[in-house]
């Protein structure tokens, strides 16, 4: 219809029922004989200026879904017509108008479909005719228009449709080569640009090979020598000008060339440091943070320490990041390569301290001791390490060596399934281990069992014994976290790994049996309200708030006690008996009874 295209429907001439008629797409429609002329105050006259405006308002539209929603939402000027559906072509494709109706919707789209670009008729239930209306423009086909009507329009309503999808396919030529345009436009400026930026490109490829040389040959030459720490930055501050450092991944110093380094260096904030290191981690290449620029040594994902440059005034540009990255690099092979030699060292450390736990010789043990730089002579303590937050593997053994060093501990080191264990020439202080170890691992929820001192190599069996009972009794202590010693546990001592523990049970059966069973019956905690009575040196107050129950409610425990156990609490040896025996219930019965 749009076009030169002629528009076949049904009517009575031609002997079909219904549609638009033939026509030249520019001809003037005709009234038909009989049929009067339109004045201009007629239906019709008043339909041809509704048809103006909207000519207007199809062309002011600012994108083709505008253009097609005017058309589908002014249908009912040109006739008794309804817009059944309209679609734009996009990619090859026929997009439906959001105005489109939900009823017949999918046989609609279907039958559209079908037409492959032609015009041709629409069956739609209850409306006697309806024309799937193609909206062309010139070599393209813009969408579609469906149409349906009450009743058969006439010539006059059927002129007035071609006019309207004429106009419609107009302006969609008009919007469609607008936003061509437009692309094109856009295109062309983004060519230009691209041609700009190669040509800046260009213009620094020479300068930036002639930098990335440089560092690859200084690099190469550190690498080829075997430097440092000390090496790689004397070398970065060299070719960058900038102060270069590096610090361990916990914030110590380990090397600075350049002007400007702090003296005394700050003391690293763990939680700080943590919350760094994570920051960085999940950026790809160095980082500012804050005066510094920043990249992690990290060989195989491992974070072995930072490398960093000072640059206060923001000097820094993509010579110098690629040469930050190419010393981080450097200095991961040469920290990558340390590392294989402490875990090497370490395994040999294991295997002697794995047998010393075992038994083994004296001989063999100096001599390997020796092979390994630990002097065995001297007396030594075994400690026992487990942290409630971390799984005893290699990387918390590291851990624990790496604060053993820190707080002048010489040791050998070994690990188990839920702890690690040292071998340690000389007693630990009561709190420095722990502490240190709470800075590392950044919770205090660690405890350490320390030994009696050993003098001799076949006695550190027996050393390692005690100081899991030191572990164990300060874990089943009220103050779980922290170091015990062996030879400061007094009374637990004798109830260690050695005591007959059918005999204990029976003490304890003896002096708490009847208050167990009670408990068993009743789902009462008699026994653990006695505990924690004698554990708090029988202060009510402090017995109550550490059972989160009230004062009177203790008092009548106590008296129910009195009377189910048949002791006086008031007594001495009934007292000592009964906290004796409440002791080896916790300790060494595992609360069961």
């Amino acid at each position: 219809m749009a076009g030169s295209r002629a528009y076949h429907v049904r009517g009575r001439r031609s002997g079909r029922e219904g549609g638009l008629p033939q026509g030249s797409a520019g001809r003037r429609p005709t009234a038909a004989r009989g049929e009067p002329r339109a004045s201009a105050t007629s239906p019709a006259a008043r339909a041809l200026h509704g048809m103006t405006e909207l000519s207007r308002a199809l062309f002011d539209a600012p994108g083709e879904g505008e253009i097609l929603g005017l058309a589908m939402h002014h249908i009912a000027a040109a006739g008794p017509y309804s817009a059944e559906a309209g679609y734009l072509a996009s990619d090859g494709d026929l997009v439906p108008s959001p105005r489109n109706g939900h009823t017949h919707a999918a046989s609609v789209d279907r039958r559209v479909r079908e037409l492959r670009g032609q015009d041709g008729p629409v069956t739609v239930p209850d409306s006697p005719w309806g024309w799937a209306l193609g909206l062309r423009g010139t070599g393209r086909l813009h969408g579609y228009l469906v149409v349906t009507s009450r009743s058969r329009p006439t010539g006059a309503q059927l002129s007035l449709l071609a006019t309207l999808v004429r106009l419609t396919a107009a302006a969609l030529s008009v919007a469609f080569a607008q936003r061509r345009r437009h692309e094109d436009a856009l295109e062309l400026r983004q060519v230009r640009e691209e041609r700009a930026t190669l040509r800046r490109q260009l213009i620094s490829v020479v300068a930036e090979l002639g930098s990335q040389r440089a560092v690859h040959t200084l690099m190469a030459d550190i690498a080829a020598s075997g430097g440092g720490e000390e090496a790689v930055t004397r070398a970065l501050h060299e070719l960058t000008g900038l102060p270069a450092l590096v610090e361990d991944r916990f914030g110590r110093l380990k090397a600075w060339s350049g002007p400007g380094r702090p003296d005394p260096y700050p003391e690293p904030d763990p939680v700080r440091r943590n919350d760094m290191l994570r920051a960085v981690a999940l950026e790809v290449g160095p980082v500012r943070m804050k005066d510094r620029l920043t990249t992690l040594v990290r060989p195989h994902g491992e974070i072995l320490g930072v490398l960093a440059l000072v640059d206060t005034l923001g000097e820094a540009d993509e010579h110098t990041v690629f040469a930050l990255e190419h010393a981080a690099a450097s200095l991961a092979l040469e920290l990558a390569h340390l590392r294989n030699l402490a875990e090497v060292e370490l395994r040999l450390h294991r295997e002697l301290v794995d047998d010393l736990l075992a038994g083994t010789d004296a001989v063999s043990a100096y001599a390997r001791s020796e092979a390994v730089g630990h002097d065995l002579h001297r007396s030594h303590y075994v400690v026992v390490v487990e942290w409630s937050n971390r799984t005893s593997d290699d990387s918390f053994a590291r851990t624990v060596g790496r604060a053993a060093s820190a707080v002048g501990m010489h040791s050998l080191l070994t690990r188990r399934s839920d702890h690690v264990v040292l071998v340690a020439d000389g007693r630990p202080h009561a709190r420095a281990l722990h502490e240190a170890l709470a800075r590392e691992t950044g919770s205090p929820s660690g405890t350490i069992g320390v030994s009696a001192p050993s003098d001799s190599v076949p006695d550190i069996p027996h050393r390692y014994q005690e100081a899991r009972r030191a572990l164990e009794v300060r874990l089943n202590s009220r103050e779980r976290y922290g170091t015990s010693f062996f030879d400061e546990l007094g009374l637990y001592r004798i109830l260690g790994p050695g005591a007959d523990h059918q005999e204990l049970e029976t003490f304890v059966h003896d002096w708490l049996g009847q208050l167990i069973d009670y408990d068993s019956r009743h789902h009462a905690a008699m026994v653990e309200t006695l505990s924690r009575y004698f554990d708090c040196g029988g202060n009510y107050d402090e017995a109550a708030a550490s059972l989160a129950i009230h004062r009177s409610t203790l008092r009548y425990r106590l008296q129910r006690i009195r009377e189910i156990s048949d002791n006086d609490l008031a007594n001495v040896e009934d007292r000592l008996n009964l906290q004796v025996a409440t002791r080896v219930w916790k300790i060494m019965l595992g609360r069961s009874g």
